[in-house]
């Protein structure tokens, strides 16, 4: 499954003779090795635990600490980026369903997941429809904004309150202030979807960067919450210094589709974007940290273009092998620990390679599977099952966390859980967040 990053070999002459490095090539838009080996000294375990109340005086100070180190580091703005739990396929069952699953019988003969599958299905999943019938793409507005926080309060989505207390809280002590905005994604859980999602982010970075006047010395930090991860693991690769082949591949792929769908301001802004990228002048210098929140394994990072990556994904030991930087995946006993997240996000386990929504139109289908070309060479029902079975955690860059929040309380209601992979956002675990990845990425 996937194969190791070649290596370049780099001379330095230095005065004491000849010092060999091994660098990374350009990751290019390749889809992760999918590695099951020990991350080793990446790697990092934690708990959430009780302490103190959320803005309580002693939690208020918590946090301004943290961003005291945060302002200290450089970091001028926090992004909160995230999608919809609800009225989404959040496992890609359509697509598996196309590709065979229980419709031509491939699951024969492999116990317990016909019943996995079945769980899996929206509408069978547990997992609500949005209010009028709402469905992806869904706009970064106000409104659908405001409709999510009523309708998912903080279960896998940074609400507005969410965003605000982070913003008071972190600027308390911070020498320099630190903004605090909110994203949201399309939700579109295939490739044409996340690629156009990315591009429009990393315009909104760019514009923040602009408006605050941010530049070398400065960084910009994203906090991504599920598949929306994929969309920087996508903005990484854009970013890649060196001129790769894949960036003008996948930029020409993109107005391609937006000229066809008649879509000018976009057009509009994937053109700045690849003369900005190719100059080196998009973020005036302004490096762009990343932590992903329970993030399936798929697309692979190119950390030459951005700065600091951590990965966090929710996770409780179910392993007898000793390989506890895994997860279980096996069946039929999945189908016991899933309904109460007892290992964690299952989301994050499930929703790999093969799986996804599929686009509504012709011309959507078809720069959907030109994308898919580029950035994932796995297909196929089996593939998907494959890559299920490997229980990847993490990807093969950045560091990793794993982060137990305690969600597991034995209910078998989908809405306490989601399935392992609402934790992240709940405003009891705002503080976690941010100690963790203070301590992991910007402590010295």
């Amino acid at each position: 499954m996937g194969f190791p990053p070649i290596l370049r070999i780099c001379r330095i002459y230095t005065l004491s003779g000849i010092k060999t490095i091994h660098m990374p090539i350009e990751n290019n838009f390749q889809h992760d090795e999918l590695s099951r080996k020990n991350p080793g000294e990446r790697l990092a375990v934690a708990e959430l635990v009780s302490g103190a109340q959320v803005e309580s005086p002693a939690w208020i100070d918590a946090m301004a600490r943290c961003g005291t180190t945060l302002s200290e580091a450089g970091v001028r703005a926090v992004v909160f980026l995230h999608g919809s739990l609800h009225g989404t396929d959040l496992f890609g069952m359509q697509r598996l369903d196309e590709v065979g699953g229980l419709k031509r019988g491939y699951s024969r003969g492999v116990s317990g997941l016909d019943a996995l599958l079945a769980l899996m299905r929206v509408g069978d999943s547990g997992i609500p429809s949005l209010p009028q019938g709402a469905t992806p793409p869904l706009p970064n507005t106000e409104a659908v904004q405001a409709m999510l926080d009523k309708q998912l309060g903080d279960a896998g989505n940074f609400t507005e309150s969410y965003v605000t207390l982070a913003h008071h809280a972190l600027n308390t002590h911070a020498g320099q202030p630190i903004a605090c905005a909110r994203f949201l994604w399309s939700s579109e859980h295939h490739h044409v979807g996340r690629v156009d999602a990315a591009v429009r982010l990393l315009d909104t970075i760019r514009r923040l960067c602009d408006s605050r006047k941010l530049g070398a010395g400065d960084r910009v930090l994203v906090q991504a919450h599920g598949q929306s991860g994929l969309l920087l693991a996508l903005i990484s690769n854009l970013l890649c210094a060196s001129p790769i082949t894949g960036r003008s591949k996948l930029f020409a792929i993109l107005a391609g589709y937006v000229g066809q769908t008649n879509q000018p301001e976009l057009a509009s802004t994937i053109a700045h974007l690849e003369q900005a990228v190719g100059d080196g002048s998009l973020l005036n210098g302004v490096l762009l940290d990343i932590v992903t929140l329970g993030t399936p394994v798929r697309y692979g990072w190119d950390p030459s273009g951005i700065g600091k990556l951590l990965h966090i994904v929710n996770h409780r030991n179910l392993r007898t092998d000793g390989k506890t930087w895994l997860a279980k995946m096996e069946l039929p006993q999945i189908m016991m620990e899933m309904p109460m997240a007892w290992g964690g996000d299952y989301v994050q386990t499930l929703a790999v390679a093969g799986s996804d929504a599929i686009p509504e139109t012709d011309a959507g289908k078809n720069v959907n599977y030109a994308i898919w070309e580029m950035v994932e060479p796995y297909e196929g029902f089996e593939q998907w099952l494959e890559c299920a079975r490997r229980a990847v955690r993490f990807p093969g860059e950045g560091r990793c966390l794993l982060a137990d929040y305690k969600d597991c309380t034995g209910s078998q209601q989908v809405r306490d859980h989601y399935y392992g992979h609402a934790a992240y956002t709940r405003l009891n675990a705002m503080l976690f967040n941010t100690t963790e990845i203070v301590r992991s990425l910007y402590s010295t």
